[in-house]
């Protein structure tokens, strides 16, 4: 076995040892689900010396990411924001450096998923005093309770043990925990009336997009034979369309231009592998399980493993990759397929406020600025699939709608009508549509942090979740090296970037988003001169600071000064030759930071007003 895998392997073992030999346990934190947003909710939380149980039923951590295949990242290479950036970290650091993780065309950064599940029980065994890993076992009840909640849990032997908690967060991939708490939710297609989304249907649509069950194939050399049986009911032409073959038929679309082998590169990974996941007459299978019970999914989700097995076969007989099969190295399943499959779209849950791609296109036009409550960065387009599904035909075009770079505010995570828990993955409060672009593995290990870590200052504080100052969770996530705004001008590490990320979301500079070819930006523009056009943010906090300079043109550092004294602030007075030399954007930020702290001194509620 590889250091990796033992490493995991042993780090289960621990880990069920100790959580698994008592029947009732009490925690202050309960996480159903040790997916990306499970996993990174719970390290959040001991980081913050709180006690949290993860109850997961597979032997692996990290979700979509790593037990469902999709080991290739979309979006985020330039915002490496806290616990996903000390994951890439890792990585970077394990293969060798950030360029080795550019392995693909798809992907600024891919590993091999058996390598990030002992990368996240690394992560997790570094906070064993503070957090436990419940493998093999599923939440079977959950209710009420004084002071929180009681769950009864079975593990694989069916043996129940009752588990008291504070607050739960729920990680599963459909909500199933909020579902089973009473939360309201969404399922599928909202039309424009209701989210106010111009690019949504007329007409609701009861459909989600197409999950996938990804493969993770190996070379296993060019002279050896992979091909798998046949599979029951293999029909080549299912897949005619996936790239050039003789199968395929003349087509005006992206497909016509991808070969075979550039069609594999989209999906390489290290040493020899390949991520099948490819949305083009490939492996995307249509079902909608979300609201079917376990054992109707466990029937459809067969089936849907039997679509990869198919692609499979056509890859190694129609395409030639007869060298290429299931790695058996990576998953410890019978079929050596992930265990669970890469779920695009669950159930939404009604939250404390509701994000829609208005908020994500103009986030400081809109009624509520709920971009001064961010606490996640996100810059994928809105990418929707719904390749195998033979409905209407007059759904919106969401194959990568373009998008600048946006945050998720906090109110997505808390459930309008449920006290004491919160909701991740990719069944936050938000709308159809945007859901496209807030499903990615960067958002969803954000969202886990940003619920780690409102927990955590829930149970520290003694308060009701809904009571926790939106503030002092940002500030606890920029000084973990979370972003709260999507800007680009400075990274994680310069000296500048908490004030300008504390000052974006005060509004008082706001930035420009923009989409460039394939990338989605927005932009502080914190080395471009400040002008008095620029001052509408500055003024709605200090109103009497309003006529101190020259309503329009660039601004110097002397009219930077004369602005911060009117506001209230002791500014030394800068020497006579610099008060005429013009002033950046940035520097204006940082002074306003540090010399006037609006961002504490002015606190937002969940929809992103300032309070009285």
């Amino acid at each position: 076995m590889k250091f990796h895998q033992i490493l995991a392997v042993c780090a289960v073992c621990v880990m069920t040892l100790v959580s698994c030999n008592k029947n009732e346990l009490n925690t202050d934190i309960l996480i159903v689900g040790g997916g990306a947003s499970g996993t990174a909710a719970g390290l959040q939380a001991a980081r913050m010396g709180v006690n949290a149980i993860i109850v997961e039923e597979s032997p692996w951590l990290g979700g979509m990411l790593t037990s469902a295949g999709v080991s290739c990242i979309d979006g985020n290479p330039n915002m490496l924001s806290g616990i996903y950036g000390e994951f890439c970290d890792s990585l970077a650091n394990l293969y060798g450096g950030y360029d080795k993780l550019k392995t693909n065309w798809v992907a600024s950064y891919s590993f091999e998923p058996s390598v990030g599940n002992a990368l996240f029980h690394r992560m997790v065994e570094r906070e064993k005093d503070h957090l436990t890993v419940m493998h093999g076992c599923r939440l079977e009840s959950l209710d009420k309770a004084d002071g929180g909640w009681k769950a009864v849990v079975s593990d694989s032997d069916g043996k129940e043990r009752v588990i008291e908690a504070k607050i739960v967060i729920d990680g599963t991939e459909f909500g199933d925990v909020a579902k089973m708490s009473g939360v309201g939710y969404d399922l599928g297609m909202e039309n424009r009336r209701l989210t106010g989304e111009d690019i949504a249907p007329d007409s609701a649509y009861n459909i989600v997009q197409d999950m996938t069950f990804v493969a993770v194939l190996k070379d296993y050399g060019p002279d050896a034979d992979m091909t798998i049986e046949k599979p029951e009911g293999y029909d080549p032409m299912l897949f005619a369309n996936t790239c050039q073959n003789p199968l395929a038929e003349p087509r005006e679309d992206t497909v016509k231009f991808h070969t075979p082998d550039y069609m594999m590169q989209y999906g390489k990974l290290h040493n020899g592998k390949y991520m099948i996941n490819w949305p083009f007459a490939a492996n995307d299978y249509y079902a909608n399980i979300v609201d079917m019970t376990r054992e109707q999914r466990d029937s459809v989700l067969a089936l849907a493993k039997q679509h990869t097995m198919k692609y499979i076969y056509f890859l190694q007989t129609q395409l030639g990759y007869k060298n290429l099969g299931l790695a058996d190295d990576e998953y410890p399943t019978d079929d050596l397929l992930p265990f669970i499959p890469y779920v695009r779209e669950s159930r939404r849950i009604h939250g404390k406020v509701r994000f829609n791609v208005n908020h994500v296109m103009y986030p400081f036009d809109q009624p509520e600025p709920l971009y001064r409550t961010g606490i996640a960065v996100g810059d994928y387009p809105v990418d929707h699939h719904h390749s195998s599904y033979n409905g209407p035909e007059n759904l919106p075009n969401l194959y990568f709608y373009k998008v600048p770079s946006y945050c998720l505010p906090l109110g997505v995570l808390i459930p309008r009508d449920v006290d004491d828990m919160l909701v991740t993955e990719k069944s936050i409060s938000v709308s159809n549509i945007v859901n496209g672009c807030t499903r990615e593995q960067p958002v969803v290990l954000q969202i886990g942090q940003a619920a780690g870590t409102l927990a955590a200052l829930a149970v520290k504080n003694g308060c009701k979740l809904g009571d926790v100052p939106v503030r002092d969770v940002q500030k606890v996530l920029l000084a973990d090296g979370g972003y709260i705004m999507p800007y680009l001008d400075v990274d994680r590490h310069d000296q500048s970037f908490r004030a300008y990320q504390r000052i974006g979301a005060t509004g008082i500079l706001k930035g420009e988003g923009r989409s460039v070819a394939w990338t989605n930006e927005t932009w502080l523009h914190a080395d471009s001169v400040l002008t008095g056009e620029a001052l509408g943010g500055f003024y709605e906090l200090y109103p009497h600071a309003d006529g101190a300079v020259a309503p329009n043109g660039p601004l110097t550092y002397g009219d930077a000064v004369a602005l911060l004294s009117a506001a209230g602030a002791t500014v030394d007075k800068p020497a006579a030759e610099l008060s005429a030399e013009p002033i950046t954007r940035g520097r204006f930020a940082v002074m306003v930071d540090s010399l006037l702290n609006p961002f504490e001194t002015f606190p937002v509620d969940i929809q992103g007003n300032f309070k009285q």
